[in-house]
C-alpha cells in the first residue's frame, strides 16, 4: 500500500463562537488524487486553511510525512513540499508572469529553476506568449493557470487545490481539468477541494463529502460518483 502523506484525525475548526469543521478525519497517500467536495459553506476551504497553517486548529491532529504539522506556518509548510493553490488564486497582481513563477520557487536554492519554469510553460503555452505581461491584466483562466505553475515552481509533494474552476467560462473549465489530470499523471499526489463534484469524482482515486463542517461519506471515486445519495445532492439528478 503506497505511503500516507498527509493524516487528519479529529480536525476541529472554529470562528469565534462558529464552528466550521466539526471533527473530521481524512487521509491522502502518495500518487492520489483526492476530491474533497461538498456544497458552498461544507467546511472544505477552513480544512485545507487549516491544514496549510493558514488558519488555527482548535482540535485534532494534521500529519505530514509522518510528522505532526499543527502550529507550522504556511511559509515552513510550503518549504516542505505541502503547497496550495488557494481559492481566488491569489497571483502577484503587478508582477509578470515570469516573476510570478520565480516566486513559486522562493524556497529553492538550485540552478533548474530557469528549467523548471519551461516545464510550466509546456504544460501552459499560453503563459509562455505573455510571460512579461502583468498577472493582473490578465483573465480569470490564464490566472488561474498561473497560480498553478507557480505552485509547480515549489515542487511540491503534495499539491492541495481549492475551487480551482470557480468562476471559470465552460471551455477553461474543461482546460484547467485537463491540467488537473495531466499533473496527476506526472506523479504529484494532489488533494483537490471542488463544488463540480462530478468533474472532481471523475478525476480522482477516492473522495470525501463534506457537509456543515462533517465528513458525511468517503469511498473510492467512482463509487461516490455512482452513489444515489450524492447524485440526488451534489449533481442535480
Amino acid at each position: 500500500m503506497a505511503a500516507t502523506l498527509l493524516k487528519v484525525r479529529g480536525l476541529k475548526v472554529a470562528y469565534g463562537g462558529i464552528q466550521a469543521v466539526k471533527g473530521i478525519d481524512f487521509e491522502v497517500h502518495e500518487g492520489e488524487l483526492v476530491s474533497l467536495i461538498g456544497a458552498n459553506g461544507a467546511g472544505k476551504t477552513t480544512t485545507l486553511k487549516a491544514v496549510t497553517g493558514l488558519q488555527p486548529v482548535a482540535m485534532g491532529d494534521i500529519e505530514y510525512l509522518g510528522k505532526p504539522i499543527k502550529g507550522q506556518g504556511a511559509w515552513d509548510l510550503a518549504r516542505q513540499g505541502l503547497v496550495m493553490i488557494p481559492e481566488g488564486r491569489g497571483t502577484f497582481t503587478r508582477m509578470t508572469i515570469v516573476e510570478n513563477l520565480q516566486m513559486g520557487a522562493y524556497n529553492r536554492d538550485d540552478d533548474e529553476i530557469d528549467a523548471d519554469i519551461e516545464k510550466v510553460f509546456g504544460i501552459f503555452p499560453r503563459l509562455k506568449e505573455r510571460a512579461e505581461q502583468l498577472a493582473g491584466t490578465m483573465s480569470g483562466g490564464e490566472q488561474q493557470m498561473l497560480a498553478m505553475g507557480r505552485a509547480l515552481m515549489a515542487r511540491p509533494k503534495v499539491l492541495l487545490l481549492d475551487e480551482p474552476s470557480m468562476g471559470l467560462s465552460p471551455i477553461m473549465v474543461d482546460k484547467i481539468f485537463e491540467v488537473v489530470e495531466t499533473i496527476h499523471q506526472q506523479g504529484v499526489t494532489m488533494l483537490l477541494v471542488e463544488q463540480n463534484a462530478s468533474r472532481a469524482l471523475s478525476l480522482a482515486d477516492r473522495g470525501y463529502v463534506m457537509d456543515s463542517g462533517l465528513v458525511t461519506m468517503s469511498g473510492e471515486a467512482k463509487a461516490l460518483l455512482h452513489d444515489p445519495r450524492v447524485r440526488e445532492a451534489y449533481l442535480g439528478e
